[in-house]
């Protein structure tokens, strides 16, 4: 969740938890009457408070229609105690809670894009219906009208418009965190099309260059090959899902290095050292293949000797401890600050930058790479992945 997202989600909390306190004044009674209930009237009015209101988020952070407006508005109508309650978007009703439905128009005129809370009487010629008054506060989402809560009761009340009001910012948090959401999701599924589209064109022109020179001396080799680039690009291209597992991230890093391998031969040696308890582990997709790319193409390609790359992931507790390393030409460190900084130039790739964001927006700040380098000192690679972690559930 973002900066913005916990600060407003407070505020609202906030406001609900001050709106338990205040009803926790009509439980005095309750109490009075059941000297047997545990807590305070203040203190199990904000439970039952906040209770609420967790029961009604889900449905809110799917958005606003008339299915999540229903589930929504049937919560919070006992937490309002108004004999009805409705939600409406910026067009009209989207669910009705409560009895006298047939006032449903009245919450439909008053439209969503009302700048601030109206109050108003009804009249109803079914003597035996409660609707007597009802109010409307708008729901907003960063700035722009988003729909509208309408409360209804049998009688004007200055504490129904005040609770009205602290729900009516409630609900707005939760369309709010919506759009969050799916900016979230949306700036995601940008950086794993960069990812994808930074797979190297040269490095798919060689593959299949090595491939068609085994096809007459090895065939069986080539064949070998040709299903691995089929898996590993089947693998970096697929739909859906923001995070793999450890196990499926290596696996398609050792496809990734068997084309390497058809096209240095010797010069280049890896090593492995997997500890198996970690290969559960979840983690973004993509994002060591890039961190070995890096090592490939920095170190190997820019040397003339004999390179290795060296991957281990150990089990450290709470954590799973992931090294790339390589014996490479290395880099100054001033390139790598650069790098990290998406200001390395078009010739140097986002591979680095992007997956240190990634880590540090799922993980947090103290989960960002750490590299290790020099110029002629090849290069170290530090990933800590979490072993649970709520954000990264497949």
């Amino acid at each position: 969740m973002t900066a913005l997202g916990t600060v407003v989600l407070a505020v609202a909390a906030l406001g609900l938890f001050a709106l338990g306190a205040a009803l926790g004044h009509a439980g005095a009674r309750r109490q009075q009457e059941n000297p047997a209930d545990v807590g305070t009237p203040v203190e199990r009015a904000t439970f039952h408070t906040l209770h609420t209101a967790s029961l009604a988020a889900p449905p809110l952070r799917a958005g606003l229609t008339p299915d999540t407006a229903r589930k929504a508005a049937r919560r919070l109508r006992p937490l309002l105690g108004t004999v009805a309650l409705a939600l409406a978007d910026e067009e009209s009703v989207l669910a009705w809670d409560g009895t006298g439905e047939h006032h449903r128009a009245a919450a439909a005129a008053r439209p969503a894009h009302t700048a601030r809370t109206r109050t108003f009487p009804l009249t109803c010629p079914d003597a035996r219906c409660p609707v007597r008054w009802g109010v409307v506060v708008p729901l907003t989402v960063d700035g722009r009208a988003a729909g509208a809560l309408a409360a209804f009761t049998d009688r004007e009340s200055a504490v129904v418009v005040r609770a009205a009001e602290e729900v009516a910012r409630w609900v707005s948090v939760q369309l709010e965190l919506v759009d969050l959401d799916r900016a979230r999701s949306g700036a995601i599924e940008a950086e794993i099309r960069a990812l994808r589209a930074q797979i190297s064109p040269h490095f798919v022109y060689n593959s299949l260059a090595s491939i068609a020179s085994f096809v007459r001396t090895d065939p069986e080799r080539a064949r070998e090959l040709l299903l691995e680039f089929a898996d590993f690009t089947r693998y970096s291209f697929r739909r859906g899902g923001d995070f793999t597992t450890l196990a499926e991230e290596l696996r398609s890093i050792e496809q990734y290095l068997e084309l390497a391998r058809a096209r240095f031969g010797r010069r280049l040696e890896v090593t492995l050292r997997i500890a198996p308890e970690v290969l559960p582990v979840t983690l973004p997709f993509l994002c060591l293949q890039p961190l070995v790319e890096n090592a490939l193409k920095h170190g190997l390609e820019e040397s003339v000797e004999r390179g290795r790359i060296t991957i281990t992931a150990e089990d450290e507790g709470t954590e799973a401890r992931v090294v790339i390393e390589d014996d490479g030409v290395g880099m100054d460190p001033q390139r790598l600050r650069d790098l990290l900084r998406g200001r390395g130039g078009p010739s140097a790739g986002i591979g680095l930058s992007n997956v240190d964001m990634r880590l540090r927006q799922v993980y947090g700040d103290d989960h960002g790479l750490v590299i290790e380098t020099g110029v002629g000192a090849g290069t170290k690679i530090t990933v800590r992945l979490p072993k649970f972690h709520p954000g990264s559930a497949r």
